[in-house]
């Protein structure tokens, strides 16, 4: 039996939810070693709120339902993330560890490579919980290769597999979400739809009620195509599978997320016209013209968004300050994409974490340079950026994201890094940005990476970083003075490097060079001595390297 991404679906299913069995805890005995691990300064907590005044009575109401169906998506993460662990979280030996198992939704630190940081547990799959725990990549490319009938149900994103271990040949059956996670997808349907009928906006009604159907049929790309018509919205939910950075074994898997949103219509005003400028923007690209012959969908819109409620995927470990969705390459070339810049979440980690590192590893005579509207545009055209390049290998190898596996998710946020640096570069240069100058950018860029880069291994844009970071080194792009420890932007350094390293990543997106990436993370997707005792200088000043959320109907004022 097979099933297609986007038409009706048919698969063997499972009866129930096979949990992840490698996690079992040991007894408990001397933990001391455990919490010496868990640096309790790593996340700073902050308050998610917005101004609810410039609400209508019903859109206040709205937000309890989208914020409980966003908590069925965290309950559906745990599951893809670390199978049955959240059950043992009670019998965890301290406070403290049990707060780390659940900001990393298992005992896997996301911000040290998933190092164990509980007793006994050992290494985190590759494969998460959406595959048998021991399953390898020889292993699962051995069985489609002997099984080529089941090729489409096994690699589809929303499938969980798992195998059959009766009879005298084991077999891998895939399951689709819908039934794997029906009692969770099927509560979070049903309160979409009770939201849909309290919203006053068309298009967010539309989107709610096709939202609610994808969600129990894992067909998503209508209610993908309809999210991309909202214009008019203030409240916004981004709600079911999405990313496929969870999956590290090849990267075929979407983990399930929600963020329940309320626009900035003021901020959003001033976004408004970058997105018209994308075609241009990819006829400008320093590569040949095989590698931008798709057009970028017009439709594409930026906005500014106070974020209320993270579930899920977009919650664990470091957290996300915007988004360009959907990933679907048929919407991105129809319609274009969606960003969303999470501005209060932005302003937080710009404030208790990027000018704390700047005033540590940025020449003093630099820092004037590090400025909230440079984080925040070198974050938006970050968003924009994803748009740029190639969705389709140029010589058959299918999408860049399947040609890439798991190296697709490091290489795609590598691409937006600098070529949202690239565009900033070109839109100074042709007088569309005007506040400011390029190089608040460039400083505060390279401060950027400092705090990206200590998201760590496991971490696509932790990876990103240290590729570019190790790439702008060998390039002159910045200097490090052997004294104070402090770096300095050579701009004319950081243009060339820029340029060449957009190049760089475009051409092996587009020729599907898995190989090409697979060396080229090796290279230089590590972090050196050097970098790393810059990095421990952070650690000991005590500057946090994420944050975690008060959240909740509660912390709105809101009843549940």
């Amino acid at each position: 039996m097979q099933f297609k991404r986007h038409d009706g679906m048919a698969c063997l299913v499972l009866s129930a939810f096979v949990a992840l069995s490698a996690t079992a805890l040991p007894a408990h005995g001397d933990s001391s070693e455990t919490k010496n691990m868990i640096d309790p300064n790593t996340y700073a907590t902050v308050r998610l709120t917005t101004d609810l005044s410039k609400l209508t009575d019903k859109q206040r109401q709205m937000i309890p339902l989208l914020i409980q169906a966003a908590k069925e998506m965290d309950d559906v993460f745990w599951m893809q993330a670390s199978g049955d662990f959240r059950l043992k979280i009670p019998d965890l030996p301290s406070p403290e560890i049990k707060r780390h198992a659940t900001i990393n939704y298992g005992p896997w630190d996301r911000l040290k490579g998933n190092e164990p940081f509980v007793e006994g547990v050992g290494p985190k799959p590759l494969g998460s919980s959406f595959y048998p725990p021991d399953m390898t990549r020889e292993k699962f490319e051995k069985y489609i290769k002997d099984n080529p009938e089941q090729k489409t149900d096994l690699e589809h994103q929303y499938t969980i597999v798992r195998r059959n271990d009766f009879g005298d040949a084991p077999m891998l059956l895939a399951t689709p979400y819908a039934k794997a996670f029906a009692k969770q997808v099927q509560t979070a349907s049903k309160l979409l739809k009770q939201a849909a009928a309290l919203a006053e906006d068309g298009g967010l009604q539309k989107y709610l009620s096709l939202r609610a159907d994808a969600l129990l049929s894992d067909e998503y790309q209508t209610s993908d195509l309809a999210w991309m018509d909202m214009k008019s919205n203030i409240i916004d939910i981004v709600i079911g599978p999405i990313e496929n950075y969870e999956d590290r074994l090849f990267g075929y898997k979407s983990a399930h997320e929600a963020y329940v949103l309320v626009k900035d219509k003021e901020w959003s005003d001033r976004l408004a016209h970058y997105a018209q400028l994308l075609p241009d923007l990819q006829r400008r690209l320093p590569v040949q013209i095989a590698y931008k012959k798709e057009m970028p969908g017009t439709d594409s819109d930026l906005n500014a968004y106070d974020v209320i409620y993270y579930a899920g995927d977009c919650n664990a470990g470091s957290k996300t300050i915007a988004i360009n969705l959907p990933n679907d390459e048929e919407v991105q070339l129809k319609k274009g994409t969606r960003r969303l810049q999470l501005k209060n979440a932005m302003r937080a980690k710009y404030d208790k974490i990027l000018l704390p590192i700047a005033d540590v590893l940025i020449a003093k005579d630099q820092r004037k340079h590090i400025t909230f509207d440079a984080f925040f545009g070198n974050t938006m055209f970050h968003e924009v950026a994803h748009g740029l390049g190639i969705k389709n290998t140029i010589n058959g190898k299918g999408t860049v994201r399947q040609a890439m596996k798991d190296q697709a998710s490091a290489l795609e946020e590598g691409k937006a890094d600098i070529l949202g640096l690239y565009m900033v570069t070109r839109m100074f240069e042709d007088g569309v940005l005007k506040e400011g100058e390029v190089m608040d950018n460039y400083v505060t860029f390279l401060a950027g990476i400092f705090r990206s880069v200590r998201f760590g291994a496991a971490s696509a844009h932790g990876r990103a970083n240290m590729l570019r970071f190790n790439y702008f080194a060998e390039a002159g792009a910045f200097s490090r003075d052997a004294e104070t420890g402090a770096y300095r932007v050579n701009m004319e350094k950081m243009q060339t490097a820029m340029t060449e390293l957009s190049r760089l990543i475009l051409n092996l997106q587009g020729d599907g060079d898995y190989d090409g990436a697979v060396q080229l993370m090796k290279e230089k997707g590590i972090v050196g001595a050097d970098l790393q005792a810059d990095l421990d200088r952070l650690s000991k000043a005590n500057i946090p390297v994420d944050v975690v959320f008060e959240q909740g109907s509660e912390v709105l004022g809101l009843s549940k």
